[in-house]
This record gives C-alpha cells, sequence and structure tokens, in this order.
C-alpha cells in the first residue's frame, strides 16, 4: 500500500512538473502562466477537481515510447467560477509545446461531453504547437473529434476559447467554432498557416504578429472579440464574461442584485442627441447610462465600430445590446458590422438574453465594394438573425431608422416586442434631401421650391408620429425615461413564450 501511495505522489509530482522546471521558466521569461497556473487564477480558491492527470499518449513511433509525461500536455477538469459550475482545458506549452495528441485529444472530449451531460459552460486555454507530427493522421483524428463536439454543444452550453499562445493550423477551426475568443497581445496568435508559408506561396513578408497577432484579429479580420495585455487580466475579464452568461440553454441568465433602481431618471439623455441631424454623437453614453450601474461589457470594440455590442443589466438581469454608432460611418450598417450584430444577436437568442436594441441607422453603405463583398446576403444575416430571435427584444429608436435598415434593426415587422421611439426619432424610406430629389426631380432647378418640399417632407416624415399612427412604434417617450421604460417592458416579457416553425435547422444565408 505504502509503495503505491508512493507512486502515486510521484506521478503527480510529475505531472504537476509538466515539462520541467527548465521549461516553466521559458514560459515565465515569455511573460506567460503556466496551464496549472492559469486554471488557479481562473477558478475560485481550491475549487478545481483535476481528471485524466495520469493520462499517456501511446505513440511509439519516433522514439516517442521513452518521452512520455502523466497528463501529456493538457490539464482538464471542473471547479467553479463565482461558485458556478465550469468546465476547462488548458493546454501545457512545456509538454511537446503543447502539440495534440490522440490522447491529448481524448482528455478534451471527455470534458466536453461532461460539460453538455451538465449543462455547463466549457473554457479552452489554447497554448499548443498545433497536432503531434509524430502520430500522424491520429492527432489529426483528435482534431477531428474535437471539433464535432463544438459543432454539438453549440447553442447547448456556452463555449469560450482564451488563445494565449500559439494555435495554428487544424487547431484553429476549434476556437473558430466557440462562441467567444479572446486573445493576450504579443503572445498569443492564430493562422492557418504560417509566415514562412505564406512567404513561399505568395512571396509575402509578414511576422507572426502582424499575421495573426492579437491586434490583428480583434482589429482587422473580427476573429478575436477582445485582445488583453498579459494572462492576468485575459483571466479576470473571462471570469468577468461568464458572470453575464447562462449555463445551458435551458436556464435563464443569472441575476446579480442591483441597489441601481429601475425607475431612475437620467435627465442628461434629453440632450445626447443634437438638433442638428447630421451631427454624430456617442451611442455608448446612452448605454452606460442606461444599464445597471453603467457595468457594460462590450465585445470586439475596434472591429466595425460602426455597430456596438455586448452585455449590461437591467435590474439585475443580463441582456445582449445591439447599437448602431453615429460616430463611426455615421452608423451606416455595411457587411462587417451585419456579421457582428447577427453573430451576437443569435448568441443571445440561443442562450435566453433578452436584446435591447438602440437604432440610429441612415442605411445600409453604399458603394461597389459592399456590393461586390455581398452586402445584400451579409446584411440578410442580421435580418434573419432579429426575425428568427424568440427571446425578448426591446427597441428604441433615437434619431434615424431609414430605409432596409429600418425593419432589420428588431423593427415590429420582425417580431420585436416593445418598440419605443424618441421625440428625434426619424422613421422614413430616406433622408428628406434625397426623397425630395426624387419625388420632384422636375423641380431640380429650382433650389427654392425644392427646400420648401424638404420642409414639408421633414414635418412629415422626421419624426416618429407616422409608424406610431400604425402602430409600429408602441409608444414615444422621454429619453430621461429610457432605463426605466426598459426595465418595465422587460419585466412584463419575463415570462414571454414564442417558438419558430418546427424544423430541422434554417438555411441563414451565410
Amino acid at each position: 500500500m505504502h509503495d503505491i501511495i508512493r507512486q502515486l505522489d510521484e506521478k503527480r509530482a510529475a505531472a504537476r512538473l509538466g515539462g520541467g522546471q527548465k521549461r516553466i521558466e521559458a514560459q515565465h521569461a515569455k511573460g506567460k502562466l503556466t496551464a496549472r497556473e492559469r486554471i488557479e487564477l481562473l477558478f475560485d480558491p481550491d475549487s478545481f477537481e483535476e481528471w485524466d492527470m495520469f493520462k499517456e499518449h501511446r505513440c511509439t513511433d519516433f522514439g516517442m515510447e521513452k518521452q512520455t509525461v502523466p497528463g501529456d500536455g493538457v490539464v482538464t477538469g471542473y471547479g467553479t467560477i463565482n461558485g458556478r459550475l465550469v468546465f476547462v482545458f488548458s493546454q501545457d506549452f512545456t509538454v511537446f509545446g503543447g502539440a495534440l495528441s490522440e490522447a491529448h485529444a481524448e482528455k478534451i472530449c471527455k470534458v466536453m461531453d461532461h460539460a453538455m451531460k451538465a449543462g455547463a459552460p466549457v473554457i479552452g486555454l489554447n497554448d499548443s504547437g498545433g497536432a503531434r507530427i509524430q502520430e500522424g493522421v491520429a492527432s489529426l483524428g483528435g482534431y477531428a473529434d474535437v471539433f464535432q463536439r463544438n459543432v454539438l454543444a453549440s447553442g447547448v452550453v456556452p463555449q469560450i476559447s482564451m488563445i494565449m499562445g500559439p494555435c495554428a493550423g487544424g487547431a484553429v477551426y476549434s476556437p473558430a467554432m466557440t462562441d467567444f475568443i479572446f486573445m493576450v497581445k504579443d503572445s498569443s496568435y492564430m493562422f492557418v498557416t504560417g509566415p514562412e508559408v505564406v512567404k513561399t506561396v505568395t512571396h509575402e513578408e509578414v511576422t507572426a504578429e502582424e499575421l495573426g497577432g492579437a491586434v490583428t484579429h480583434s482589429s482587422k479580420s473580427g476573429v478575436a472579440d477582445l485582445a488583453f495585455e498579459n494572462d492576468v487580466e485575459a483571466l479576470m475579464m473571462l471570469r468577468r464574461l461568464v458572470s453575464f452568461l447562462p449555463s445551458n440553454n435551458r436556464d435563464k441568465p443569472p441575476v446579480v442584485p442591483t441597489e441601481d433602481p429601475s425607475e431612475r431618471i437620467e435627465m442628461s439623455l434629453d440632450t445626447l442627441v443634437p438638433d442638428n441631424p447630421n451631427k454624430p454623437y456617442d451611442i455608448k453614453e446612452l448605454i452606460v447610462k442606461t444599464v445597471d450601474e453603467g457595468d457594460f461589457f462590450e465585445l470586439q470594440p475596434d472591429y466595425a465600430r460602426n455597430i456596438v455590442i455586448g452585455f449590461g443589466r437591467m435590474a439585475g438581469q443580463t441582456v445582449g445590446i445591439v447599437a448602431n454608432q453615429p460616430l463611426v460611418l455615421a452608423g451606416c450598417l455595411d457587411i462587417k458590422s451585419s456579421i457582428k450584430g447577427a453573430r451576437f444577436v443569435r448568441f443571445c437568442d440561443a442562450f435566453n438574453i433578452p436584446v435591447v436594441t438602440f437604432v440610429d441607422v441612415p442605411g445600409f453603405m453604399p458603394g461597389t465594394a459592399q456590393e461586390y463583398g455581398g452586402i445584400i446576403k451579409h446584411g440578410a444575416k442580421l435580418l434573419y438573425a432579429y426575425a428568427e430571435c424568440t427571446v425578448p427584444k426591446v427597441t428604441v429608436i433615437t434619431r434615424k431608422a431609414y430605409g432596409g435598415a429600418y425593419d432589420v434593426m428588431s423593427s415590429k415587422h420582425l417580431r420585436g416586442d416593445v418598440n419605443f421611439a424618441w421625440p428625434s426619432a426619424e422613421i422614413a424610406v430616406m433622408g428628406p434631401k434625397g426623397a425630395v430629389e426624387i419625388i420632384f426631380r422636375e423641380e431640380k432647378g429650382d433650389p427654392a421650391k425644392l427646400a420648401a418640399r424638404e420642409q414639408e417632407y421633414k414635418e412629415k416624415f422626421a419624426n416618429p408620429f407616422v409608424a406610431g399612427h400604425r402602430g409600429f412604434i408602441d409608444d414615444v417617450i422621454m429619453p430621461h425615461e429610457t432605463r426605466k421604460r426598459i426595465c418595465r417592458s422587460l419585466a412584463m416579457l419575463k415570462e414571454k413564450k414564442l417558438e419558430n416553425p418546427w424544423r430541422k435547422h434554417g438555411n441563414i444565408p451565410l
């Protein structure tokens, strides 16, 4: 018995040491934490339960039988974040560079299977050199097994990927299918093919950071949701994100008690929208002043900045917020913003999170670049997402809601539950100037007549009342009472039940 206990202690010590002290020091020298240190920071103290600590690879080629490390380069198990159950796998770069073997993949698959059974989120801390070359197709098969589980878990439990080191080749497709991707600046990167292959095939010279670094993916490609300065900040923000999310698709989002009264009045909002309809303002000011305690968790802040997405709370309940941003491209919808908004709305719908939409949109972005890029299909993604969405939907039109973009932004016609407008709202097919030039094109030579027509059009359409007459707007509200009216609407919609017709799945215009 004593012998077994001694062996157990030795194996545990070997597993905890990973690739050895020298490699741990190398990891620290790069400003990175080890796989176990990351888990320790992420989870509540002493809550982590590890599985498969003794699992080792079965490869005997290329002398691999002489190189075995208990745990095989990934730490897996479960624990709690703010007292709530979460599953995790954390790749250990000190063991074979975190490379994925068949055994390594089996460990990941096991926690993903259990996450679905238990109905709890799964977090992947990625830090891996890719597939373990010595195992050949067995490691590729391991990746595919993980991919299959990513797809099955999609919309069932939240999946979050934290890229904390290299993630290249086939390895990138598992994070790509998860709900959120976080990255760490200067130490993490993602790409399908590395700089050397790029240089060989296309003759482009590019660094790993430029090709697939955190800044690239959070501002240019939109692959990553957020980029952080270091491992510690990234893990703390990951804990914060989890606090907004339900554990699974059958749960309601967590309610966090707040001392911020739901009837709170915010008088400064009455002067937020400028008198000049062409002058921009910051929609984030409205969001921060409307949510509980000004706590807004923004996603993709540096990508497609003409639309703002993120989580907040209203009367303690998590809500997803989508808002046009007049400061960028006048708040126009384009390809990138449509995709960004659509994916977020679909996440909220999958996990029972009500959607609050703030609308100030002059239309879809014109131009050959947008048309050739497929704005018709990409814009339809946002329309599809809102139309399919069955969670409570509350919409506030602050200023412009023109053309097809009015329809798309959670309008009454797409089953918006409660649709408010501020007195400054203008709901029309297009802006007064463009409309008058089309309707009265024969009067183009007479600027005075055109100006009078424009004024006439403004009086008729540059207000929320025409839509109100038809019931497309439920009420015209004062900006200062926005929070109060949204909170009341969400309370009323708490037990909302709405189902789409039965189908295997729809065919979103991808």
